[in-house]
């Protein structure tokens, strides 16, 4: 099989998994959104950035902006491979590990599990993201129109995050009063962030030219 060329039917190089829970917590259900304000800070910090005004000496106010990480992780992998065809492994998993962060405070702040988000621990939610050869399987221009190529996928991932919205305020309801995720709920939520996962593979973490196929699966 030439470099670089996918089996038929290979798993997509981006994957996420989210064991379905049995039993949920009405109380921390019901108190969700408050419950994950400290680690939904954590997570801002880490990832969001950030505008300071400031003085100077003459009297003159200027507003600076700051890059946020993610911002950062793009930009950087983006030159390495567009000048070096690199890829290197310490940001990769610099970058996996916060994209781990990420989907486990996603996923309780989506009510998806009950266990409050580790930062080390995977806890329930399996992500994961393969480290690509990028001499063999990246193509050094692919970075600069990947964004662009993904367009279609923004357009439905929109009215897919809708639909999620309210799948969640019906499972919340539906937690209140049975202690249980709706298995179709569940499945459809998870099938999203799936789908949205394997989109920032594709364009912004940058790990594979493989482009994401249309699918909750």
């Amino acid at each position: 099989m030439p470099p670089g060329v996918q089996p038929t039917g290979a798993p997509y190089p981006a994957r996420l998994e989210i064991q379905y829970p049995e039993q949920l917590n009405r109380v921390t259900t019901a108190f969700r959104l408050i419950l994950a304000i400290p680690i939904m800070i954590v997570l801002g910090i880490l990832t969001g950035g950030g505008t300071q005004t400031t003085q100077t000496s003459g009297g003159e106010w200027v507003t600076t902006t700051s890059m946020s990480v993610g911002g950062a992780l793009f930009a950087v992998t983006l030159l390495m491979i567009l000048f070096r065809k690199r890829y290197p492994r310490w940001w990769f998993d610099f970058a996996l590990e916060l994209t781990r962060f990420s989907a486990r405070v996603t996923a309780y702040c989506l009510l998806l599990t009950d266990t409050y988000p580790s930062t080390v621990e995977h806890q329930a939610v399996t992500l994961d993201v393969e480290y690509p050869d990028a001499e063999r399987d990246l193509k050094r221009g692919m970075p600069l129109v990947k964004w662009f190529l993904a367009i279609p996928h923004y357009i439905v991932l929109f009215f897919l995050a809708i639909g999620a919205f309210f799948a969640v305020i019906a499972a919340w309801f539906a937690i209140l009063l049975t202690g249980r995720y709706p298995r179709g709920l569940f499945d459809y939520v998870v099938g999203v962030g799936r789908w949205a996962l394997r989109v920032e593979a594709y364009a912004f973490l940058l790990t594979t030219d493989r482009y994401p196929p249309f699918s909750l699966s």
